[in-house]
């Protein structure tokens, strides 16, 4: 069964993991590429820009957590799945704070793990779907694709990063979003400790004033007491 033909890059140094991997990938109509160390995981990335990573901690030289905070830095939001044979709390959240989307403990099952591909492909695709690209809100038009809001009394400009929250949101429908996972998805690499919730605040306001006709009375972009944020859609 083919996936359209995803290409998944996977950054490991254990020559049978890499077979297994490789293996069940490629019997599931992935195709692959594979780097045996960080430096040449980077590398890849730059030349084919995999559609997810499946990336090891522990690495010779540069650690997959230098791996994954490097390419966010570089704002590449492909999906990445760390790998690590350590079932740590600690690891976990470091993984996820620099940008990893999902984490997977070392002995796995194949079947959890091909099920955690697809689920954040999917998720990815849906992301950088057309569908996503153009929202409309009542009598104003986002297009996400220019970064534009198209409204009756004049068009504004959006920054990347509304475009992102925007995105974001729109990735939930009707659905509540609390700040802390717009930060960790949105500002990502630069979430951490001192990146307060109050950030997420002044970006939906501003932003309030950009897509809503009457800011403080919003039917679109709405504050869910207690919870976060929540972009009604029909």
């Amino acid at each position: 069964m083919s996936h359209n033909k995803h290409t998944i890059l996977i950054v490991e140094d254990e020559p049978s993991l890499i077979f297994t991997l490789r293996d069940t990938l490629e019997n599931e109509g992935y195709q692959t590429l594979v780097a045996e160390n960080g430096k040449d995981a980077l590398n890849i990335v730059e030349e084919n820009r995999p559609d997810l990573m499946i990336l090891d901690v522990m690495l010779p030289g540069m650690s997959g957590f230098d791996v994954c905070r490097k390419i966010r830095e570089k704002q590449l939001l492909f999906p990445i799945i760390i790998l690590t044979a350590r079932d740590q709390e600690i690891d976990k959240v470091t993984g996820l704070n620099i940008g990893a989307d999902d984490y997977i403990t070392k002995p796995f099952g194949v079947k959890e793990l091909l099920a955690r591909i697809q689920a954040r492909l999917r998720r990815s695709d849906d992301y950088n779907g057309r569908k996503s690209d153009q929202i409309t809100l009542g009598d104003v038009k986002l297009d996400l694709k220019e970064g534009m809001v198209r409204r009756p009394d004049g068009d504004q400009e959006l920054t990347t990063r509304e475009v992102e929250v925007l995105r974001f949101l729109a990735g939930y429908p009707n659905e509540p979003v609390t700040r802390k996972a717009l930060l960790e998805n949105v500002w990502r690499y630069e979430y951490s400790s001192n990146t307060s919730t109050r950030t997420v605040d002044v970006h939906i306001s501003k932003l309030r004033t950009k897509i809503e006709l009457r800011p403080d009375d919003p039917r679109y972009l709405v504050t869910m007491h207690g919870v976060g944020y929540m972009l009604k859609m029909t």
